[in-house]
C-alpha cells in the first residue's frame, strides 16, 4: 500500500475536541488515515506540499438524483408540480440502461470535481434491473464512494418495494464494489399504503440498510404512526425535506436517531417550503446537505451550505428585529455549523459516520484541499469560512480513499470528451420525452 505524507496546509478536522484549524501533517496510509499531528515521521511516504491550502474532510452531497444529469437546467424556471408533471410524468419512461449509466458517470464526477467524495444516490428511475447496474456502473466507473438508494418510478401505494432486486444487488452488482453501499429510496408513509411501509422499513431493517423518504407535502398520514409504532423508526432512516412534519413529530423522530437531509436551493426554488434547518436547530440537532437536481440547480454542495447558512440566519435575523426592534450582536449560526452539515452530518445521514467527515486516524482518507492562494480567497485569515466560499476554481485537490481523484486543479478521469458527447445525446433524446408530453406508451 502506498503512502503519502500532506504537510503544510491548514487542517480543518471537524473533530471534536481539536482547534477550528491547525497546521499538522496528515499521513495516509493505503485507503486510511494513519496519523493526524504536529510532525509525522514516514520516511517512506511521498510528501506532498500543501502550504497555502486548507485541507478538509470530503464532502458529502447526501441527496441527488444523479440519474438527471443528462437535463441538466432543462427546469431552472420549472415549479415542484411543473417538475412533477414534466420528470415523473412525461420523462422517466423513456430511460434506457445507457441513458443511466453516463448520466450517474458524469453527474459523479462533476461531484468530485466540486469536491464531494460521497455521495447519496437516490435513484428512483430503477426501471429494470439493467437500469440499476447501469447506475451502478456508472458510480464505479467515476470512482466516487456512494450510497447506491434503490428505488422505482412512483408506485400505487399499495405495491411494496421490491425487495428480490434488493437482494439481488446485495448478492452482487454493489457487494462486488469497496466504495458502494446500497440503501433503499422508499416512498415512505406519506406516499405508500400502512401495510405497504411497515413492510418496506421492517425489510431495510432486517438486511440493515439505510431508508430514505421525501417528505414535503402535508401533515403526517396514518403510515408514520404505524412504523412508529412498530418500532422501525432509527439512525438508518432518513428523511429528505421534512417541511411538512410538525415540531412534535420532528422531535420524535429525532429521538428515534433519525436524520434529516435539506435541499435548501432547490426548495427554495421550486416551492417545497421553507428549509428546517432552524426547525431542527432549534431541537438540538442539524441537517445534512444535498443538491437534489441538477434539472434545476447546480451540484455543488458548498452552494447548498452557503444558501442554508444565509437563508437560516435572514429568517433568525428577522425575528430577532421583530421580536426586539433591534439587529442581533452576534450570528445565530456560524461558518463552522455549516461546514459541519456538508460534511459531519452528511456521513450521519448516509450511515457512514464512522468512516467519513472527519479527518483522523482510523478514517477513510477521503479529503479535499482548497487552494487557498486564490484571488478570490487570499488572505485566507479565517480557514473554515474560506473553505466555505470556495467554488470549483478553488478545488485543487480530491482524494477518495487514499486515491487521488483530482490533482493540481485537474479532474483524473479519461476520455471526458466522450463522456460529455454521450450526455448530450443522451440529453437531447430524453427532452424529446418531455416536449411529446408523454410516456413511451
Amino acid at each position: 500500500m502506498s503512502r503519502v505524507l500532506l504537510r503544510g496546509a491548514q487542517v480543518i478536522t471537524m473533530t471534536p475536541d481539536r482547534p477550528d484549524a491547525e497546521q499538522v501533517d496528515v499521513l495516509v496510509d493505503g485507503e486510511t488515515i494513519a496519523a493526524v499531528g504536529g510532525t509525522v515521521e514516514a520516511p517512506d511516504a511521498e510528501v506532498v506540499d500543501f502550504s497555502g491550502r486548507i485541507l478538509i474532510p470530503g464532502l458529502v452531497n447526501a441527496h441527488l438524483h444523479t440519474w438527471q444529469t443528462a437535463l441538466r437546467s432543462v427546469g431552472a424556471d420549472w415549479t415542484l408540480m411543473e417538475y412533477l408533471t414534466h420528470m415523473h410524468g412525461e420523462c422517466v419512461g423513456h430511460y434506457t440502461p445507457a441513458d443511466m449509466h453516463i448520466s450517474n458517470l458524469a453527474g459523479a464526477l462533476n461531484q468530485i470535481n466540486c469536491g464531494t467524495t460521497t455521495l447519496g444516490d437516490w435513484c428512483h428511475n430503477a426501471l429494470s434491473p439493467e437500469h440499476a447496474d447501469a447506475a451502478v456502473e456508472g458510480l464505479v466507473q467515476a470512482g466516487i464512494r456512494a450510497v447506491f438508494l434503490h428505488g422505482t418510478p412512483y408506485r400505487s401505494p399499495e405495491i411494496p418495494h421490491p425487495l428480490a432486486e434488493i437482494d439481488r444487488l446485495l448478492d452482487g452488482p454493489v457487494r462486488d464494489h469497496a466504495l458502494l453501499t446500497l440503501g433503499m429510496a422508499l416512498q415512505g408513509p406519506q406516499y405508500s399504503s400502512v401495510e405497504t411501509a411497515v413492510a418496506d422499513f421492517r425489510a431495510g431493517a432486517e438486511r440493515g440498510l439505510v431508508v430514505s423518504m421525501h417528505q414535503s407535502g402535508g401533515e403526517p398520514s396514518p403510515g408514520w404512526e404505524a412504523v412508529r409504532d412498530a418500532g422501525l423508526f432509527s439512525p438508518l432512516t432518513n428523511v429528505v425535506h421534512g417541511i411538512d412534519l410538525p415540531d412534535d413529530w420532528r422531535k420524535t423522530l429525532l429521538e428515534a436517531g433519525v436524520t434529516f437531509t435539506t435541499t435548501p436551493e432547490n426548495e427554495l426554488g421550486q416551492g417545497h417550503g421553507t428549509p428546517i434547518t432552524g426547525a431542527l436547530l432549534r431541537l438540538g440537532a442539524a441537517p445534512s446537505l444535498g443538491t437534489d437536481i441538477d434539472t434545476a440547480v447546480p451540484g455543488s454542495v458548498l452552494t447548498a451550505a452557503r444558501i442554508a447558512l444565509a437563508h437560516q440566519r435572514g429568517l433568525d435575523h428577522a425575528h430577532h428585529r421583530q421580536t426586539t426592534g433591534m439587529h442581533a450582536n452576534t450570528p445565530s449560526v456560524t461558518s463552522k455549523q455549516a461546514l459541519a452539515w456538508a460534511t459531519v452530518e452528511g456521513a450521519k445521514a448516509l450511515g457512514l459516520a464512522d468512516k467519513v467527515g472527519r479527518i483522523e486516524a482510523g478514517m477513510q482518507a477521503d479529503m479535499v484541499a482548497v487552494d487557498a492562494r486564490a484571488l478570490n480567497l487570499w488572505p485566507a485569515h479565517d480557514p473554515i469560512a474560506t473553505a466555505l466560499h470556495a467554488d470549483i476554481a478553488n478545488i485543487e485537490a480530491v482524494m477518495v480513499a487514499g486515491t487521488w481523484r483530482k490533482r493540481d486543479h485537474v479532474l483524473l478521469a479519461s476520455g471526458l470528451d466522450e463522456v460529455k458527447n454521450q450526455l448530450r445525446e443522451s440529453g437531447e433524446r430524453l427532452l424529446h420525452g418531455i416536449r411529446a408530453g408523454g410516456s413511451p406508451g
